[in-house]
């Protein structure tokens, strides 16, 4: 059980250093401003007594550790003995000192051990007692010994910035030999962020393959998403304007505007791409009546999304606390991309539509071969043509093969 709301432990195989270096930090961490109610489970107040044994003289005396370790956790275990049978229960024979010889040190001056040779030898012939102040109990993260560090966030703090800060200092303080690891609610914090951004890469390449399979195209999709950046950024600025840590629940309302917003763009592009198909009109003009012709479905999905994510940004409901970080996201996402996307795929589309008119004239130019680059040549008709069909500059249609030589000519 901790004392605070996080806890970082520290471990290492050296005890004394540990208990040494771990004060140090918690000192530092006392210090962050960001921080509160920092505490540790490292009390070094309890006293105790130390027996340090000379092992050299209780071997010359017939003794080893086994036997000393077993008496003295006979008088202080305690241990059960045996067990004691009668008719209707049972009874276990507990063996250990008497109370009152084990509430003082001269208890132990008290204890003898017995010998290979079958002698008894006093426990203060082959150990000498040290009183000191020590932990009440020793916890352990494995098989290491560790000592825990709790803390709480102030009003205005983010959990990550916490956890980076603790993370630096303890870095710059500890030694190579102890380790510290965050547990408990922080831990799970550090697990689910760390791969929160791998899941919105993928989430983005998901949807460009869906878009590029749909439309048949490399080039569309970019156009689509380049909406994106700009939903992102209202986001995170909504949630920075009203500070709200950026949460797994933000994240959610993240990859949800992934879905949500590029629904403009393809309205937009889908009546640009049907209108140069059927009018062969030029892409500008294309997109310009797309975005007039769309406009009024754009604004009602976009309202419609809008204010059905209001009353989870304004945090009504049961636990609506904790998924106002989901809505805010989400709202503050779609209103800034909302007055962006109007302006920003157009534009897009146009500079795009330009670099694809470039690229199929080139490969439109590979296709024919070295001799057909001549005008003379072309104009007395003796060109080769590569196999491969020839396609017009915006590569939707290929040529017949019978208008071949009149289309180079």
């Amino acid at each position: 059980m901790s004392k605070s709301s996080y806890d970082f432990t520290l471990y290492g195989p050296d005890t004394q250093q540990l208990y040494t270096e771990a004060p140090k930090l918690e000192r530092i961490i006392a210090r962050m401003p960001g921080l509160q109610e920092v505490s540790s489970d490292l009390q070094i107040k309890t006293p105790r007594v130390n027996v340090v044994l000379d092992r050299d003289r209780a071997a010359a005396l017939g003794l080893d550790w086994n036997n000393i370790s077993s008496t003295l956790y006979d008088a202080f275990g305690p241990q059960f003995s045996s067990t004691i049978y009668a008719p209707t229960n049972q009874y276990r024979v507990l063996l250990e000192m008497l109370p009152q010889f084990q509430e003082h040190t001269d208890g132990l001056n008290m204890i003898y051990l017995k010998s290979n040779s079958g002698q008894l030898v006093p426990l203060s012939a082959v150990a000498k007692l040290v009183l000191d102040a020590g932990p009440q109990s020793i916890p352990h993260s494995g098989q290491l010994p560790s000592v825990t560090i709790s803390f709480a966030l102030r009003p205005g703090t983010s959990l990550g910035q916490a956890t980076s800060e603790i993370e630096d200092a303890a870095r710059a303080t500890l030694p190579a030999t102890i380790t510290g690891a965050f547990q408990g609610t922080a831990k799970v914090f550090q697990d689910s962020m760390q791969n929160m951004g791998i899941l919105l890469i993928v989430a983005i390449a998901v949807v460009y393959i869906v878009l590029g399979m749909l439309y048949e195209s490399y080039v569309h999709p970019l156009t689509i998403l380049s909406g994106l950046p700009s939903a992102g950024f209202g986001a995170l600025l909504t949630l920075l304007l009203f500070k709200i840590d950026l949460s797994i629940y933000s994240f959610v309302g993240l990859i949800m505007l992934i879905g949500i917003v590029k629904k403009n763009a393809i309205m937009q592009i889908d009546f640009a791409l049907e209108a140069e198909r059927r009018e062969h009109i030029p892409p500008a003009e294309a997109i310009y009546q797309g975005c007039l012709i769309r406009f009024r479905p754009i604004m009602m999905t976009t309202m419609s999304a809008l204010l059905g994510g209001l009353p989870i940004a304004l945090g009504y409901g049961a636990g609506g606390e904790a998924r106002r970080p989901l809505g805010m996201a989400v709202v503050g996402g779609l209103a800034f991309s909302q007055l962006m996307t109007l302006y920003l795929t157009p534009v897009v589309y146009t500079y795009m539509a330009a670099i694809l008119v470039r690229w199929n004239a080139w490969r439109s130019s590979k296709a024919l071969s070295p001799s057909c680059r001549r005008e003379t040549d072309v104009s007395n008709n003796n060109c080769a043509i590569s196999p491969g069909p020839l396609s017009d500059v915006r590569g939707s249609v290929p040529i017949p093969s019978r208008e071949r030589q009149r289309a180079v000519g």
